[in-house]
This record gives C-alpha cells, sequence and structure tokens, in this order.
C-alpha cells in the first residue's frame, strides 16, 4: 500500500526548545516552512488549532495559494463554528487548493483548553457533538437540495451550500484519540485514524480498536491509520543520541526558567486526555522501546502532543518506521525540534529510504499474489 507523510505547517519558528523570534503569524516562515516540505517529498502539513493561536484556515488557503502539489490538513474544533459555516470554509478551501484539503476534526482533551472559547461541554458530550457535527458537514459536502436537521446539538432549516469541494464526493474526513469515545466516534466517522507514536505493540493494539469500532459502527472498511512522532536524526547514531539528550536538556531548561513551551496542559498537573495519559505511562515504564522509539521527550513535555521521538541515524529512523509501516500504518507523521531544518533532513535522507522500502514490499506482495493466483488456476 502506498505510504504517505505529514509535516507541520508551523505559522511561526517556535517549538519546544526554541522560543519563536517573531509574530505568532510569520507569513514568511510559513511559507518557506511549508516550501521546504514540498520540495523535499513531503505529501502533507498539518495546519493545527489553537484557542489563542492565528485562524489555520486563512493560514491553509494563503499556503494553498501559492503551492502546488502540497496537500493540507486543517485542524478544526466543532466548537469555534457551526456546521454549516464550517461545511462552507472546508469546501471553499479545497476549491482554492484544486482538491488537496482533508479535514481533522479537534473533540478536545482539556477542559480549560476548551473553556477558553466558551466550550462547557463535558468530554462524553463533546464526542458526541463531534459526530453529530461530521456527518452534518459531510451531507452538507455532498447534498445539492435543502434540508432540514433536527439533532442533539445543532437545528436548523432548509439549507443548501452554493459551494462544494472538488474532490468527490467529499474530503477526507480525519480524527485521533485513544479513549473508547475516541474509538466509537472515530471509529464510526473517519477516514483516517490519528495516533500518537507508541511502542508497536500499544499501537497494534489500538489498531484493533479503531477496527473493532468501525466494525461496530457497521462500516464494511476501516480508517486508514496515521501514526505520529518527533525524529531526532544525525549521520551516526552516537550523534543522534547526543542530539536527544541535548534537545530533553533544552526542553527542561526553558521550563526551569518558567517559560510556556506548550499550552495544551495548561499548567495542569496531570493531562486530561488518554492519549497523553497514555505516553506518561510508556514513559514511566521505560525510556528506550522496540527500535528507535525514546520518550524523555514526552516526559518532559507532560505528554503534549505528538512527543515520543524516534532517535538514530536515517537509516535507523527509517526502519523504526517501516515497522510501523509493517503494521499497517500508512501515513506517517514527523516534527523535528528545530521545524525548518529538520523538516530538510528528514526529506532528504529518510523519507526516500521509507518509501524505497515500501516499493519493495509491494513488489514482492504483488509478486506473491500472482504466485498464488497461478497457483490456484493452474
Amino acid at each position: 500500500m502506498p505510504v504517505e507523510f505529514l509535516g507541520i505547517a508551523a505559522t511561526n519558528d517556535g517549538s519546544e526548545t526554541t522560543p519563536r523570534s517573531g509574530a505568532a503569524f510569520d507569513k514568511e516562515y510559513t511559507l518557506r516552512l511549508a516550501r521546504a516540505h514540498e520540495d523535499h517529498g513531503w505529501d502533507r502539513v498539518l495546519f493545527a488549532y489553537g484557542s489563542g493561536s492565528p485562524d489555520p484556515a486563512p493560514a491553509a488557503a494563503y499556503i494553498a495559494s501559492r503551492l502546488d502539489r502540497l496537500q493540507i490538513l486543517l485542524a478544526h474544533r466543532p466548537n469555534v463554528s457551526y456546521p454549516t459555516f464550517a461545511a462552507k470554509t472546508f469546501a471553499t478551501l479545497d476549491r482554492i487548493s484544486e482538491g488537496r484539503l482533508t479535514v481533522h476534526f479537534i473533540t478536545g482533551g482539556n477542559d480549560h483548553e476548551q473553556g477558553r472559547e466558551g466550550d462547557i461541554l463535558g468530554k462524553d458530550e463533546r464526542y458526541a457533538r463531534t459526530r453529530e457535527y461530521i456527518r452534518i458537514v459531510k451531507k452538507i459536502w455532498t447534498t445539492h437540495e435543502p434540508f432540514d436537521h433536527e439533532g442533539e446539538h445543532y437545528r436548523f432549516h432548509d439549507f443548501v451550500s452554493d459551494v462544494f469541494p472538488v474532490q468527490q464526493p467529499r474530503p477526507d474526513v480525519s480524527f485521533g484519540g485513544s479513549s473508547p469515545a475516541a474509538y466509537a466516534a472515530g471509529g464510526a466517522e473517519a477516514d483516517i485514524y490519528c495516533l500518537w507514536g507508541e511502542p508497536l505493540e500499544k499501537t497494534a493494539e489500538q489498531i484493533e480498536n479503531v477496527k473493532a469500532a468501525a466494525k461496530g459502527a457497521g462500516r464494511t472498511d476501516v480508517p486508514r491509520i496515521q501514526v505520529a512522532f518527533r525524529p531526532i536524526i544525525a549521520p551516526t547514531e552516537e550523534l543522534a543520541w547526543e542530539k536527544a539528550h541535548r534537545t530533553v536538556g533544552a526542553i527542561k531548561a526553558r521550563k526551569e526558567k518558567g517559560e510556556s513551551i506548550t499550552k495544551r496542559h495548561n499548567g495542569l498537573a496531570q493531562p486530561q486526555n488518554a492519549g497523553s495519559q497514555r505516553l506518561i505511562a510508556i514513559a514511566e515504564e521505560g525510556e528506550r522501546y522496540d527500535r528507535a522509539l525514546w520518550t524523555p521527550t514526552a516526559a518532559a513535555t507532560g505528554g503534549a502532543g505528538n512527543s515520543n521521538a524516534l532517535v538514530g541515524t536515517p537509516e535507523t529512523v527509517a526502519q523504526a518506521l517501516l515497522d510501523y509501516y509493517d503494521l499497517g500504518v500508512d501515513i506517517l507523521s514527523a516534527r523535528g525540534y528545530d521545524l525548518l531544518g529538520d523538516a530538510i533532513d528528514f526529506g532528504r535522507y529518510v523519507i526516500p529510504i521509507v518509501r524505497e522500502e515500501v516499493a519493495k514490499r509491494d513488489a514482492e506482495r504483488a509478486a506473491r499474489g500472482t504466485q498464488d493466483l497461478t497457483a490456484v488456476t493452474g
């Protein structure tokens, strides 16, 4: 199966190791970073969402209008706009990008962060709202006649959009989470299910949970699986591990100075979302797993988001990613700590290895299939 690579479309040069040098939306840097991804073999970039961060939709439109191939993953929280409005925004952006849009729906795992924009629902209610929201958006994208909706969270009458996506029948829907409620919602509605990087055994368990949820929702297909990591690469293993320890040291140094390295947990001692809780538990059980997974980066940030690292030479990291591919993961998300430099290096040195090995695996699989068919038909 084909493999895809997802990077980050940051709107400034800040990361957990380095404070940003300019404005929250640095237009020139945003374009430079996106172009580096397009020029170095990446498939798409994520425009993330935060309560106080620049609006990702116009930032994505800005990039889409200036680049020709790079695809867009737009993060969106259902609490910030009505689904009729959002569906038109997404369809317009798919038009601007000429069919390069995927929408990632975020339910929200932190009550404080959700409350910053007036969202007072509890977590289970948020998941129910997200499911209803996604269904409405899908229907608006594909329905050319006015319709009514009477749901638990949304009501409207006689609505029909005048703008439709380029992609037919609609853009893909992306979703993430590691709780039973997340599996249920994403298993039912997602085309792509997103996980944070965990040890292979635990990732396999999560994939089975997603498949079971999809089957339980009556689907005959299953979502594609995406897994996210923080690669730390260098020409030798020794240099890579030196770089990894410097990275954690920089994160801790910023925290000791009282600098905010992430807004995800808002200073809470323990994160509320299941995904971050899992990352912390994994870090407490050990620092190194499998071929290259390293957990101190997650521990240093309190399990904030995509935070487990893959450490080693490009060859080691590529082989580690292939281990996940062999589990059924066909979208590999990666984001370094030097956003621009790491995007270029990963694209130059890791992506080609993975693509070449995936092509070999696919060719071998096709050959075995031909042999099996020949044996059956005689």
